[in-house]
């Protein structure tokens, strides 16, 4: 079976790093998602990276606590750094090669951005993985990974969650709710389905790139959806018989 996407962005909340936990980094998660990323390496993915940072701090929640909104986002970027590098340990740990790369410089910890740089460590199969969200205050991790997914050229971006899609209303609170097979951009907006945040939201839509909203805990998922196969709910400029591969 042939691959459908040699070159993707996963992008994965800091949350789903806890585990059970309540806050920080659960070993067991970050073991999981290596070896999820790892068997995508295996078969010829070029992968990169976005991990947010909630597990560690909410750039967006620190007005709560009296930190001001530009000094909490900036606190927010670091924390993305901080779950980089974990993963970037555990990875190594199991023989994937990687580069961690900051929006924000620290020369002693990640490489800075460059754009050619980025794509050659794709193409020469390590594992890219972008820390520091843009490097800007008021921008989230949706964005910067829908940045870095068009400057990359990454055919879709794999956002991970714990449901299995985008549905009419919240699974957990609406047990009626159903779920989108396929979704239009232009839909998604109209019905306010916060698949990401505006700005990512709106990049991927101009620029045509698609996104697949998947259940991140299912282990086989990643691999259906290299080669295809439909999982979770595809947002795309059409839904039409060629927008996905029918079940």
């Amino acid at each position: 079976m042939a691959l459908k996407y040699r070159r993707i962005m996963l992008k994965l909340s800091g949350e789903t790093l806890m585990g059970n936990q309540q806050y920080g980094i659960d070993p067991t998660m970050l073991t999981y998602y290596t070896k999820q990323i790892k068997e995508l390496i295996d078969i010829g993915v070029e992968v990169a990276v976005v991990i947010g940072g909630g597990n560690i701090f909410r750039g967006l929640s620190a007005a709560e606590s009296g930190v001001e909104r530009t000094q909490g986002d900036y606190m927010g970027m670091l924390a993305t750094v901080i779950n980089g590098m974990a993963l970037q340990s555990m990875m190594e740990t199991h023989g994937v090669y990687t580069r961690l790369i900051s929006a924000i410089e620290m020369a002693a910890i990640a490489e800075p951005y460059i754009r050619r740089r980025a794509i050659r460590h794709l193409e020469k199969g390590r594992v890219v993985i972008f820390s520091g969200g843009t490097g800007n205050p008021y921008f989230t991790t949706d964005s910067a990974a829908a940045l870095r997914a068009n400057e990359i050229g990454a055919e879709i971006i794999l956002k991970g969650t714990r449901v299995d899609g985008i549905y009419t209303a919240d699974p957990e609170k609406d047990p009626t709710a159903t779920r989108y097979d396929c979704i239009t951009f232009r839909e998604a907006l109209t019905k306010n389905l916060r698949v990401m945040d505006q700005a990512a939201f709106a990049l991927c839509a101009e620029n045509n790139l698609p996104i697949i909203v998947f259940d991140i805990n299912e282990p086989t998922n990643l691999r259906k959806i290299v080669f295809g196969e439909p999982v979770g709910t595809l947002v795309n400029r059409d839904c039409g018989p060629d927008a996905r591969i029918p079940a």
